[in-house]
């Protein structure tokens, strides 16, 4: 009987715990309700760490901006999650399983490489969430890779490339490229021959991504373009690193030139080497004009004393791009929901006005034709504007199977 008595008071002191738990679960998961989990996965450390430092400021920056000060969507806090994929594609794959599966993350923006992006796509399908690819190129990424949960507002390889060639491709012009042996390398350099129609290119360099020294590559890229009539171009698609050591081998004595595009205000220290040299950039601060941009240039030299950087401006616009689309949604982050609010959607950034294409889920964007001049009040080969190559003059291939 006795036991029969302690059995019965269990039950009711289990019951009534139980019902004590809904009763603080349900303001716990309202007070979650009100909050919007966004995970920025990105290298805090590894090759690129210069890279995504810089979309990290531009991305916290941007959302400040986006949201008036105040990190809040229609009434929801924007909570920001941040993880250190190193440059490395099996971490970045895990970290983004983690961010969707253990922390709740309701969307992610990143990765820095292109590598860890590929990585990263299954993911975000198998967990049916947005992965917003900030900066990583590729073009499989929204290519043959891509899935309907990715959206990019960096540029993709034939955009760079597509850009490029307007700057370069001239009839009596002979061109070899330089490249990384990764992803961003190989997609770039089959875009930029897509995009090559007067030119002509006659070899194809592909080096192994830390690569420091650049001389057999260089030998060999020497020996395909000496003696050959008329103009001859060494063009590069690197990221990290300095490739531009190649001009201390006397390129000049074998006419040859060097073209690349946009990099970060460190790496264009070398370009003061190559003035005159002609290239495309996505963003150089000194070259869009609008009103995000100016806000963004403003902020930056107050709170770094600098201008903001070449990702700086890709973070900026992701951020953009989220506090837009959740706008839009009435803070609504269901993959679902977004997907609709996304596709289409045009968005103000500091590199001029975006629309995600339906097709793809590729941002278009204007490009920027530079050609390299020397300022001594710069540090830095100034990348001076030429033109703006507009979205709608570049004929961006879909390169997916939707």
């Amino acid at each position: 009987m006795q036991l029969k008595n302690v059995f019965k008071r269990t039950l009711i002191l289990g019951a009534a715990i139980g019902t004590l738990g809904v009763f603080f679960a349900a303001p716990l998961a309202h007070a979650q309700d009100k909050t919007i989990k966004i995970a920025h996965i990105y290298s805090k450390t590894g090759p690129l760490e210069a890279y995504g430092k810089q979309t990290a400021t531009g991305f916290m920056m941007g959302l400040d901006y986006a949201t008036g000060g105040t990190m809040t969507v229609a009434g929801k806090k924007l909570v920001v999650i941040e993880k250190d994929d190193q440059g490395k594609p099996d971490l970045g794959k895990s970290l983004l399983a983690a961010a969707y599966g253990d922390d709740k993350a309701d969307l992610a923006v990143g990765p820095t490489a292109s590598p860890v992006a590929l990585a990263m796509l299954p993911v975000a399908e198998e967990y049916k969430k947005i992965l917003l690819v900030e900066p990583a190129v590729a073009d499989s990424i929204t290519g043959d890779k891509w899935n309907k949960y990715i959206f990019r507002t960096g540029r993709n390889s034939s955009q760079d490339a597509i850009a490029n060639a307007a700057a370069m491709d001239k009839a009596g012009i002979t061109i070899a490229t330089m490249a990384q042996d990764s992803a961003f390398g190989r997609d770039g350099v089959k875009a930029f021959k897509e995009a090559i129609k007067k030119a002509k290119l006659v070899h194809e360099e592909y080096l192994p991504p830390a690569t420091t020294d650049f001389t057999a590559g260089g030998q060999r890229l020497i020996d395909k373009l000496k003696g050959i009539p008329g103009r001859k171009v060494i063009f590069i698609i690197w990221a990290g690193g300095n490739p531009f050591k190649i001009a201390d081998m006397d390129l000049k004595r074998h006419g040859i030139e060097i073209a690349t595009g946009g990099n970060i205000l460190p790496a264009l220290v070398a370009y003061k080497q190559f003035p005159g040299m002609e290239g495309a950039a996505y963003y150089y601060f000194g070259m869009p004009k609008n009103t995000v941009n100016d806000a963004m240039v403003s902020r930056h030299y107050t709170q770094f004393k600098s201008p903001p950087d070449f990702f700086t401006a890709g973070g900026f616009s992701a951020a953009m791009a989220v506090v837009t689309a959740l706008k839009k949604s009435n803070g609504d982050a269901s993959a679902n929901t977004l997907i609709k609010t996304m596709e289409g959607m045009s968005f103000d950034t500091p590199k001029g006005k975006m629309t995600f294409r339906k097709e793809d889920h590729q941002a278009m964007q204007n490009m920027y034709h530079f050609k390299i001049k020397i300022d001594p009040a710069f540090a830095w080969g100034v990348p001076e504007l030429v033109r703006e190559i507009k979205a709608e003059e570049m004929q961006i291939p879909i390169r997916n199977k939707r």
